[in-house]
């Protein structure tokens, strides 16, 4: 078993409480002198010692989270790699600062940000596409990071929405958990309480999903909309209503540095409360690890789509009932990330595309199917990941359809607990397919898809050979 050196977080905790070491140790049933060598790491941090630092202090055992420190470590590698050619960093350093000095890295990966975004809007002024205002973190480019950065510091789940969507649910009184029959509470529900009226526009009468307006208090949703779609635009209004306060207090968070973030931060938030209307957390958990997480069954039981399954799997993550964690991802043909959550540990680089070995990619020349892979990082852990090709056809005649990839993945110790892992030799090192980062950020060798060089890697440059692999490094 790894042993657990967590001594600069355990004193940075003891001095965010205002206690000396003699106290702490007293508060623990310890001795000063066991403290003293926890803090200087010279014990490890022992399970007992954590549970007493949960009952005695009240502390978040996500403090001290291995998991914490795997996401403090891939965003780290970025902010390295993207840094440019020089004298690799060990890996150990890297792990070091992600263990020992979890503030200090993350204000690291914050500066990069800054540092990444200026980059970008230079370039950008450099290419003549008339960006007006290259201030660094400000504009749309900058703000859609910043609620993604938001939602993955929680791990994608926001607790306050969430118990106030449960209650909101089964204030409804639903003849079941079908969206359909949510969705007629919910038309009800928004005429009694706060005279919103809810109609049915024709296509050509509304070209988004929904529209309201506040002066007449009249809800247009769309035609077209499915029962589960229905349900979560009818949530998704009520949380503006009945949420305000809660979107209000999360969006006046700092991590916010412009208009546009905190405005695309409250509709993020909002959709998020729809979803946990629409899928309540106990239920839904429930039937989740009855079914074995098998998403098809899911969208069926609940009459919602496979991909709205997905995301409100990837939420599931309240400390006294965890669903199994998962990285959640869309994207469309030509790679771009469209949508990216993550209750993991798991971190796809920002600076290097995605890889195209990952079986995301292959599920649009499959669509419909539901595809599974093993897949290995460069860092050793291994991941199961559900891919699928889904279509929605958005108008008429020569109108081209919204066609993207939807993918689920979770570490491989809770693969056992899912379907599809049914079949899987888990335990086969040959039945998994070494995956990166992207191309740009992964160390891995002998990879014959890799499309750029390696940032800041020497090249292996030899006119005499022609390896396989293009790009290879020193």
């Amino acid at each position: 078993m790894r042993k657990t050196f967590l001594g600069v977080r355990l004193r940075t905790l003891r001095e965010q409480r205002g206690l000396t070491q003699a106290a702490l140790a007293e508060a623990l049933a310890l001795s000063a002198s066991y403290v003293n060598q926890l803090e200087n790491n010279q014990r490890p941090l022992s399970v007992p010692v954590l549970l007493k630092l949960q009952a005695a202090l009240g502390v978040d055992l996500q403090f001290f989270s291995e998991n914490e420190e795997e996401r403090l470590m891939a965003q780290l590698h970025d902010v390295v790699a993207d840094a440019g050619p020089g004298a690799a960093i060990p890996q150990a350093e890297v792990q070091a600062l992600a263990q020992q000095m979890p503030a200090l890295a993350r204000r690291m990966i914050q500066l990069h940000k800054v540092a990444r975004d200026a980059q970008e809007r230079l370039e950008a002024m450099a290419a003549g596409l008339g960006e007006r205002d290259l201030r660094p973190g400000v504009g749309p480019t900058q703000a859609h990071e910043e609620v993604r950065d938001f939602f993955y510091a929680r791990h994608n789940h926001i607790a306050e929405l969430d118990a106030l969507a449960e209650a909101a649910h089964r204030a409804l009184q639903a003849p079941s958990v079908l969206a359909r029959d949510v969705a007629a509470r919910l038309e009800d529900h928004l005429l009694a309480q706060h005279r919103v009226t809810t109609q049915t526009a024709p296509a050509d009468a509304l070209p988004g999903l929904r529209r309201y307006d506040p002066t007449s208090r009249l809800l247009s949703l769309h035609a077209d909309l499915e029962p589960g779609q229905r349900a979560f635009q009818l949530a998704t209004q009520l949380a503006f209503l009945e949420a305000d306060a809660v979107l209000a207090a999360l969006v006046a968070s700092d991590e916010f540095r412009s208009d546009e973030s905190r405005a695309l931060a409250r509709i993020g938030l909002a959709s998020y409360f729809a979803g946990a209307l629409v899928l309540p957390y106990a239920p839904f958990l429930a039937a989740a690890e009855a079914l074995h997480y098998d998403i098809d069954l899911l969208a069926r039981r609940f009459g919602v789509s496979f991909e709205t399954v997905c995301h409100r799997l990837s939420t599931l993550q309240r400390p006294d009932a965890r669903g199994v964690p998962f990285f959640f991802v869309r994207v469309d043909r030509a790679g771009n990330i469209s949508k990216r959550q993550s209750a993991t540990d798991f971190h796809f680089s920002r600076t290097g595309g995605t890889c195209p070995l990952w079986n995301v990619y292959e599920a649009f020349s499959q669509p419909g199917k539901v595809l599974t892979q093993l897949a290995s990082m460069p860092d050793g852990r291994t991941y199961l990941w559900i891919a699928r090709c889904i279509r929605h056809d958005s108008g008429g005649f020569g109108t081209p359809p919204r066609e993207f990839a939807v993918a689920l993945g979770c570490d491989r110790r809770h693969a056992a607990r899912l379907v599809y892992a049914r079949g899987l030799a888990l335990d086969d090192p040959g039945a998994v397919t070494p995956i990166g980062p992207g191309c740009k950020v992964c160390e891995r060798k002998g990879c014959a898809q890799r499309a750029f060089p390696a940032l800041g890697r020497r090249l292996s440059i030899n006119e005499n050979q022609r390896p396989l692999e293009p790009y290879a490094n020193v």
